[in-house]
């Protein structure tokens, strides 16, 4: 087929000098709740920090699918009385997505929805297929029709020309031949169905409110409405919510665990708990392992707002350091303030950020953040930290040093635009103009988390972005006919 077909959409500038990694999307659903489509909502607006670009919901109503995706946060698409007049139904689907590449476009906007022999079938999907640009070739050969550039589509057509008298058994047919990360959460005419990769990269979690039960990306999702978390979905674990009880189906015999580690570091809201373990919990352990490694001689602990806020608290904690609001975050600079122009681009950080110049000024200061992707928001902070006075300024980060991009449905930029990927600690240091800089080691981040490091054998997390070593095959990437780009100048993806 003419490589044209694959031809990736332009990437747009990064706003205000972005540097962050982001998660791809989220993922909610709901069966047997007569207000199905105001749940899903809430469960949505719970998950905003997943994905801010674009939202959708889906609805079953006992005789039809009825559908509603926009572009836009989710407090503005499902404000509308007219909107949520239409989602009518006992059961949902609902996904927030993260554009990683070119334009949103609305046909990317999840939940999918196709109709198939066996019935409506709506799907959404968080994560990134490793082989999606292989299959994809194979069903446009076989005479699939593609409508959109989201590897979510790939699981449709598979579903659809899959061996089986049920759509269970053609989803079960379908995850026989994917690889990668997902969490999956479908719908048909008679069950809202959650998988989860074999591995377990990306979370998924079941629960209850009165007799419904729900799925979401986060306990936070069910916070908000008052429902009551029941478990993980385990890795390669199908669960179907119909009629009674959940029922459970093993896709996979496997046992490993590979769960995405920084879901803990960064991705997740600090109030939720993932695979048992509470996320604001596990950022102060890795802030005070932090400090066991690397304490400078400092006055004061500053966070880098606001997700090196946990990890700073703990890091205070154990070297006894004060803790204090060193830099004020401005919450009202989204992705759509305005399109900046060069003069209003270089004022940079300061339109997110701005330093406490009284808490700051004559005091030697330690920044703690999450991570360093470009460093561009890193030197900027410094900057301006250093511009209030501060006599000295060290900077500690709760992950080791990113050097590999993700394959598993996280936005990072190519190996060549990391900056731990081509510079030393030093050399970052300087680059950052500190007067000392330290990450978390690998040791430390898996002593915080409570588990054996990974001399142990069988590491307990997918940290492929500190270590290159990728816990599934890399099909596009590694077939020369069908390259998987970086997620940065890719297909857009769920």
């Amino acid at each position: 087929m003419p490589a044209s077909r694959f031809t990736p959409e332009p990437q747009p500038g990064l706003p205000f000098d972005d540097d962050r990694v982001h998660e791809e999307c989220a993922v909610f659903g709901i069966h047997g709740h007569p207000d199905a489509a105001a749940h899903a909502a809430l469960g949505l607006h719970a998950l905003q920090h997943r994905g801010q670009e674009a939202s959708g919901i889906v609805t079953f109503d006992g005789q039809r699918f009825n559908a509603h995706r926009e572009l836009g946060l989710v407090g503005d698409i499902f404000s509308s009385e007219a909107v949520m007049s239409r989602l009518v139904g006992h059961a949902a689907i609902g996904h927030n997505r993260y554009s990683t590449t070119g334009d949103t476009l609305l046909r990317n906007v999840q939940p999918l929805f196709a109709d198939l022999s066996l019935g409506g079938f709506a799907l959404a999907h968080n994560g990134n297929l490793t082989n999606a640009t292989t299959l994809r070739r194979e069903l446009v050969t076989r005479g699939a029709i593609f409508q959109s550039t989201s590897d979510t589509e790939v699981f449709i057509h598979l579903i659809a020309t899959s061996a089986g008298s049920n759509l269970i058994d053609r989803m079960l047919g379908a995850l026989a031949l994917v690889e990668g990360a997902y969490s999956l959460v479908a719908m048909t005419d008679d069950a809202v169905i959650g998988v989860r990769d074999p591995l377990g990269v990306r979370p998924l979690v079941l629960g209850r409110l009165g007799d419904a039960w729900l799925f979401a990306s986060e306990t936070c999702a069910f916070d908000i409405m008052g429902a009551e978390f029941v478990r993980d979905v385990d890795p390669g674990e199908m669960v179907v919510l119909g009629q009674g009880e959940p029922r459970s189906i093993r896709v996979t015999s496997g046992n490993r665990q590979r769960f995405c580690v920084f879901e803990y570091i960064y991705f997740a809201r600090p109030d939720s708990v993932i695979e048992g373990t509470s996320v604001y919990e596990a950022r102060k352990a890795i802030g005070r392992e932090l400090a066991r490694e690397s304490l400078p001689e400092a006055d004061l602990v500053v966070p880098v707002p606001d997700s090196g806020v946990p990890a700073a608290l703990g890091f205070a904690e154990e070297s006894k350091l004060p803790f204090d609001l060193g830099i004020i975050r401005n919450h009202y600079v989204g992705r759509t303030f305005i399109e900046p122009g060069q003069e209003i681009r270089n004022l940079g950080v300061k339109l997110k950020h701005n330093a406490n110049r009284p808490m700051l000024e004559g005091k030697r200061v330690v920044l703690v953040d999450d991570s360093i992707v470009r460093g561009t928001t890193s030197r900027k902070i410094v900057q301006m930290v250093r511009a209030t006075g501060a006599t000295e300024v060290h900077m500690r980060i709760a992950s080791p040093p990113i050097t590999d991009p993700c394959f598993y449905g996280v936005d990072t930029p190519e190996r060549g635009q990391l900056l731990a990927a081509q510079m030393s600690v030093e050399e970052i240091a300087r680059h950052l103009d500190v007067d000392s800089l330290a990450f978390i080691s690998m040791d430390g981040l898996y002593r915080a988390m409570g588990r054996p490091g990974r001399d142990s054998g069988q590491p307990a997390f997918c940290d492929a972005c500190f270590t290159g070593d990728y816990p599934t095959r890399l099909t596009d990437r590694e077939n020369p006919n069908s390259p998987q780009l970086s997620l940065l100048s890719e297909l857009k993806r769920a």
